[in-house]
């Protein structure tokens, strides 16, 4: 029988809030949830057995909820103490192995389990960790040392296996030799000092402890890695004619009879374009981001408007799908020059051409542009987001 031992009886002290962090929920999960479910659905774990604090059992009891687990032993004031009340509650239960693991360690993945387990057939010990990269230095009072050799130098992390009656002698041992004082920070550390074997097996940078506020961000990302969803943005921007012998139209300088009735943001599609880049991230309109009183946009051109949208839509992780902008104008003729603005808008935007509809309507003669007196656009914009 292989049994794992999650160990989850912390208090979490670097972490904000009054809630231990094993309990924080996690992508709508709480932490210690997601861990105990990497072992419940592994084919080789045939028990799972919790070490909780003992503040902690209402908590406990609403993260399993439905899931078949046996009550919770309760552990220790530190993490040694903690893993040896835990394996003393399955004496019983005489397991060949025990898979000892933190509970805030969410992203074990299965291989892992597996090779940990699938050493306890060569070795009597066998734990997960990485090697280390990073030069490694050795400070005094926040000054440099030395440089510490880093050759063989591996990160310990967890899961750590073990033939469960050789790690329960340690952790007696152990006990008995310093009942009070001693704290290991590792199940290996025990292991260590009875003498036993212990080989290491490469595990995954991703299976990290979370301890900080960080970390749990750090975590929210890897979780929403290659979750991807849609967000849709809608603009319109309108101009009447003024002097002038062009207009500008998607980048492109259309000739035409008059212009357009104002110096800076005279691009209507491009204004409009702006707006619906932006309505992708939920704005209330462009002012929150192009304020008119300062230098830098009070004389901005609609192009930097719209480079400036796409900026803060690759600063969020978006990706823009596709872009479908319509002028609505009785003249100039839009067809001639539909070919130069495709380009231009793939070329500010950064995507490809395929990703771009330019289309012209008119209005059939009502309005102010039936009238030819000016000219209007709208646009509609689909940036995919990273899911929060």
């Amino acid at each position: 029988m292989n049994v794992a031992m999650i160990v989850g009886a912390g208090r979490g002290s670097r972490m904000s809030g009054t809630t231990p962090k094993q309990y924080r929920s996690l992508g709508g999960m709480p932490i210690l949830r997601r861990t105990m479910t990497a072992f419940l659905r592994h084919p080789e774990i045939s028990h799972v057995q919790v070490v909780i604090h003992p503040d902690d059992r209402n908590l406990y009891y609403d993260t399993i909820a439905d899931l078949d687990l046996p009550p919770p032993v309760i552990g220790g004031t530190t993490r040694q103490d903690s893993v040896r009340l835990g394996l003393e509650s399955m004496v019983e239960l005489s397991p060949s192995k025990v898979i000892i693991h933190d509970a805030v360690r969410p992203f074990v993945d299965q291989d892992t389990i597996s090779d940990v387990i699938g050493a306890l057939d060569e070795v009597p010990a066998a734990i997960a960790g990485v090697p280390i990269a990073d030069t490694l230095k050795r400070c005094k009072q926040g000054i440099v040392g030395d440089t510490v050799d880093r050759t063989d130098v591996w990160r310990a992390l967890t899961p750590q296996g073990f033939r469960y009656d050789s790690i329960l002698a340690a952790h007696r041992a152990a006990h008995l030799r310093d009942p009070n004082h001693l704290n290991l920070t590792d199940d290996a550390a025990v292991a260590e000092q009875a003498g036993i074997e212990i080989a290491m097996v490469r595990g995954n940078e991703e299976n990290f402890k979370i301890t900080t506020e960080h970390d749990l961000v750090r975590a929210e990302m890897i979780l929403n890695m290659g979750r991807l969803e849609p967000h849709f943005g809608y603009g319109f921007d309108a101009h009447p004619f003024g002097p002038g012998d062009h207009v500008m139209l998607c980048g492109i300088p259309v000739p035409h009879e008059a212009g357009i009735a104002r110096q800076q943001n005279m691009d209507v599609p491009l204004n409009a374009l702006t707006d619906a880049l932006l309505g992708t991230f939920g704005t209330v309109g462009s002012e929150d981001h192009f304020k008119p009183d300062l230098p830098r946009w009070g004389g901005g051109s609609s192009e930097l408007f719209v480079r400036r949208a796409v900026s803060l839509i690759a600063m969020r992780g978006g990706r823009i799908l596709n872009v479908d902008v319509t002028i609505i104008c009785e003249t100039p003729k839009i067809g001639p020059h539909r070919s130069s603005m495709v380009p231009r808008l793939a070329s500010l935007l950064n995507v490809s051409e395929d990703r771009v509809s330019v289309k012209a309507t008119t209005t059939e003669g009502l309005g102010f542009a039936g009238r030819r007196e000016g000219i209007a656009a709208q646009a509609v914009a689909t940036v995919q987001y990273p899911a929060l």
